[in-house]
């Protein structure tokens, strides 16, 4: 076993020291790293065996955790790695043999200007209450723009903070503010749990890693209602989807009332696409809804498709849209028209403001 966790830990530090942000270990094939988005296989190492992979789980992974894995066949947990770097660990099952995905969590929680996120992002951590969303697909550095928002208000602000998370990611240091970091499965037994557990814990801001289902909603909903400011993340691709996404997991003989909720509550909704970059790396276009009186009608009234319309009419109040930011990047040089162009909402808005 300790030849296998040595080979693995050789892995790991072959995905920092090259500034790669995965680490896939799968049978049959040599380890892989992902660097810039792009997937990089390590053909200098052997292909991964059976028992290889097997080993390396069961290295990474408590007892409980293991049983866990062979009734669910999936386990999720955070790894501290040397000189203070974490990974987040995912193993899973694929035509009976184990995968391993390993994303790297920097030490460092980077600012808005380090990441290229748009100085509008500092309102909303300035708020003490509301619904404020990180959103976009897998992969995207929604994690890492949370980490930044909510490191912001540790720096500026004397606030209770609580997150609830599977698995707890970033690490923060206390500054100005008291943080109490609670990982789902190990500290609480769910998201819903220790959401409504925070209402007794004299908690200001509350960050919720994942938004999975209608319980954990419906109680952020109600936390974002009741004077704390709540952060979060869903799977979705713009702001009008995300709206509707949460509309829909209520049965339907709520949705009016969760329609009102939220018209009320929500703060704002920041959507990110990581492009890669023509000097190297990775650069994020965003989309940005301010909730505003005409966003809170369309909300309250169901007409969320018309919400794209808003954004684009709306960059005097601080509003972005996907499809300008993307053009931005272009002009600037950043990003090639190609790269941009797969990662426009609507081509034809892209294409004019080109």
């Amino acid at each position: 076993m300790s030849a296998i966790v040595t080979t693995l830990s050789g892995y790991l530090e072959t995905v920092i020291k090259e500034g790669g942000s995965d680490l896939h270990i799968s049978v049959g094939v040599p380890p892989t790293i992902r660097v810039s988005g792009s997937l990089v296989p390590l053909v200098q190492e052997q292909k991964v065996t059976k028992a290889d992979a097997e080993a390396m789980l069961r290295s990474l992974v408590s007892e409980a955790q293991w049983e866990k894995f062979s009734r669910e066949q999936a386990v999720d947990f955070s790894l501290a790695h040397t000189d203070g770097n974490r990974f987040r660990v995912n193993g899973y099952v694929v035509q009976g043999t184990i995968a391993i995905a390993m994303r790297l969590i920097p030490r460092e929680i980077r600012s808005f200007t380090a990441l290229n996120l748009p100085p509008v992002l500092e309102v909303f951590t300035q708020k003490t209450q509301g619904f404020f969303l990180v959103v976009g697909p897998v992969g995207q550095g929604k994690s890492t723009t949370l980490a930044a928002l909510l490191d912001r208000i540790n720096e500026t602000r004397s606030e209770h903070i609580v997150t609830i998370e599977d698995p707890v990611e970033y690490i923060f240091e206390q500054k100005k503010s008291l943080i109490h970091q609670r990982e789902v499965h190990i500290d609480t037994p769910d998201f819903q749990s220790a959401l409504q557990s925070a209402f007794r814990e004299d908690v200001n801001v509350i960050m919720v890693g994942e938004m999975r289902d209608y319980e954990t909603i419906s109680s952020a909903v109600t936390a974002a209602e009741t004077g704390h400011l709540v952060l979060s993340t869903l799977h979705t691709n713009n702001a009008s989807q995300t709206i509707d996404r949460i509309i829909d997991m209520f049965p339907s003989n709520q949705q009016d009332q969760v329609r009102v909720q939220l018209a009320g509550s929500l703060a704002g909704i920041f959507s990110q696409r990581l492009v890669p970059r023509i000097s190297g790396g990775l650069i994020p276009a965003y989309e940005l809804l301010i909730n505003n009186n005409a966003v809170s009608n369309l909300i309250r009234e169901g007409r969320t498709h018309e919400i794209s319309t808003v954004i684009q009419t709306s960059s005097q109040d601080g509003m972005i849209d996907m499809d300008r930011s993307l053009a931005e990047l272009v002009r600037r040089g950043e990003v090639t028209i190609e790269h941009a162009y797969e990662r426009a909402l609507d081509p034809k808005t892209f294409e004019r403001y080109l």
